[in-house]
This record gives C-alpha cells, sequence and structure tokens, in this order.
C-alpha cells in the first residue's frame, strides 16, 4: 500500500514499527481534552480496545497486554479511537470510569488524573503544575 493511500485511504493499515511491533497511543480525556497518558499498543492491544471498549496497551516491561486500570479500577472506557495521517500513532479518546489515569499517586495518596503533572522549567529542573502535588 502506497503513503497515498494509508494517508488519503479509509483502509485500516495500522504501521506498527518494524521492530518493536508498536505504535504510540496515547490516553486523551474525552470531557475535558487532557492528555492522561502514553502507552503503546501492538495488534492484540488494538484489536482487545477495540473489541471490549477499554483502553488496552502493551506492557514493554512485563512484555503482555494491559488494560489500564484492571487491578485498580481507574478503567478507561473508550469513546473513540484516532488514528493520525501516517496511521503510526493513536489516540484513545476515553471516559474515566473512576479516579485518575496514572499508576503514580498525589499528596492525599489518589491516583493522579494524568501521568502529565509535572513541567520543565527553564533551569531544567521539574515543578507540579497547579493542583497536581
Amino acid at each position: 500500500m502506497s503513503n497515498k493511500e494509508i494517508e488519503k485511504g479509509l483502509e485500516l493499515r495500522i504501521q506498527f514499527d518494524m521492530t518493536t511491533g508498536l505504535v504510540p497511543a496515547i490516553a486523551h480525556d474525552y470531557k475535558t481534552g487532557k492528555i492522561l497518558m502514553l502507552g503503546y499498543a501492538n495488534q492484540a492491544a488494538l484489536d482487545e480496545t477495540i473489541n471490549s471498549g477499554y483502553a488496552t496497551f502493551w506492557s514493554r516491561s512485563r512484555n503482555e497486554l494491559w488494560k489500564k486500570g484492571e487491578t485498580s479500577g481507574n478503567l478507561l472506557r473508550i469513546r473513540e479511537v484516532l488514528v493520525d495521517c501516517d496511521q503510526d500513532a493513536l489516540i484513545y479518546k476515553v471516559e474515566r470510569e473512576k479516579g485518575g489515569a496514572c499508576h503514580t499517586t498525589d499528596r492525599d495518596g489518589q491516583a493522579r488524573e494524568s501521568c502529565f503533572y509535572r513541567r520543565i522549567t527553564p533551569g531544567s529542573r521539574l515543578e507540579f503544575l497547579e493542583g497536581m502535588q
């Protein structure tokens, strides 16, 4: 399939990385527009996401499928899956069913809403975003 067909056509032809078999998959809060997390999907993870209706990724550290929130209860229900122009990245538009999306917790012990809770300062240090300590 040519690049033009991938970019302009309607056939789903995800371009998984030839070495890892993965594509980046960004979880995006359907209601607020916030970026919640970045994970990776292989074909099995994408198929499970579509079939189950819940965000599923490939865990690179555990080398297995990982349904986000399966153990914590912080499930991410899929509202829509977007693919970029090159079909080599995905956005999972999700609805959080409970709590946060990050495996880390804030100072109150609650799962953070997003994994993106710090910014890089001009001095190349990190600082918490407001309300994300």
